[in-house]
C-alpha cells in the first residue's frame, strides 16, 4: 500500500462473475464487488487502432485493465485496492469470449469437442492511493475436451449455463464432465488465479493473509 495510507487493505472486484466470487470466497479473503461499466468492443476497437491486433492473452489482460480503472477512478475509502480480470479462450490462435446465444454456444461446442484450447485471465490490480503503480498479469491454463456428442450439446447448451462463460464453458459445473484434462491453474480457468492476486497483492505491499476473513 502506498504510505499515503495506513488504512487496513479493502479488496474490491470489479466484476459480477458468480465464479470469481466463489474462489474468492472459497480462498478467505474478504471482499466487495462494484461491476464496471466498461464498453468492451470500444476498448477492444481503440487499442487495435493505437497498437494493432492484440492476442487472446493481451486481450484479456486489456480488458481487466480497463475495468480495474473503470472501477478505481471512483470514490472508495482508505485502503481500497480494486482488482479487474477478464477471461479470454484461445482456439487455434482465435479469442472467443462469451457465446451469449444458444445458437453461438452450440456452435462453439462442436468446434471443442476432442479440441485443446487455452484460457487466458488477465488480471489488474491498482492500489487507489497509488494508482500509478498498478500491476498485471496473466494466468493461461490449457484445456483438453473430450469428443462429445450432439445430445450432450444440445443439452448443455439447453442449461444456459455456457452462455455467459468465456469459451462457452465452465469447469465447476456441468461442463467438468467434457473436460478430460488441464494444464496450469484450475481456479484460472474459473476466471482467478489466486496465486496470480497474492503476487499482484505483494507488489502493493498486502500480504493475503491480512485479507483472509
Amino acid at each position: 500500500m502506498s504510505d499515503e495510507s495506513t488504512a487496513a487493505a479493502r479488496l474490491l472486484l470489479a466484476s459480477a462473475s458468480w465464479g470469481r466470487k466463489k474462489v474468492l470466497t472459497d480462498a478467505g479473503l474478504a471482499f466487495d464487488t462494484q461491476v464496471s461499466t466498461v464498453d468492451e468492443d470500444a476498448v477492444l476497437q481503440a487499442a487495435v487502432e493505437q497498437l494493432g491486433p492484440r492476442t487472446p492473452a493481451q486481450t484479456a489482460l486489456l480488458l481487466a485493465q480497463a475495468k480495474a480503472q473503470d472501477v478505481a477512478e471512483q470514490e472508495h475509502p482508505a485502503g481500497t485496492v480494486v482488482l479487474g480480470c477478464d477471461s479470454v479462450f484461445e482456439l487455434d490462435g482465435i479469442a472467443y469470449g462469451k457465446p451469449h446465444t444458444e445458437q453461438v454456444a452450440r456452435e462453439r461446442w462442436r468446434q471443442l469437442s476432442g479440441a485443446t484450447g487455452v484460457l487466458h485471465s488477465g488480471h489488474w490490480l491498482i492500489d487507489t492511493a497509488n494508482p500509478q503503480a498498478a500491476q498485471g498479469k496473466i494466468s493461461s491454463t490449457t484445456v483438453r475436451f473430450h469428443t462429445v456428442s450432439e445430445a450432450e450439446i444440445d443439452a448443455y447448451v439447453a442449461s444456459g449455463e455456457p452462455l455467459p462463460c468465456a469459451g462457452a464453458f465452465t469447469i465447476d459445473g456441468l461442463a467438468a464432465a467434457f473436460i478430460e484434462s488441464i494444464e496450469g491453474n484450475f481456479q484460472n480457468v474459473v476466471g482467478l488465479d489466486v496465486s496470480v492476486l497474492r503476487g499482484l497483492l505483494a507488489e502493493a505491499g498486502i500480504q493475503i493473509i491480512d485479507l483472509w476473513r
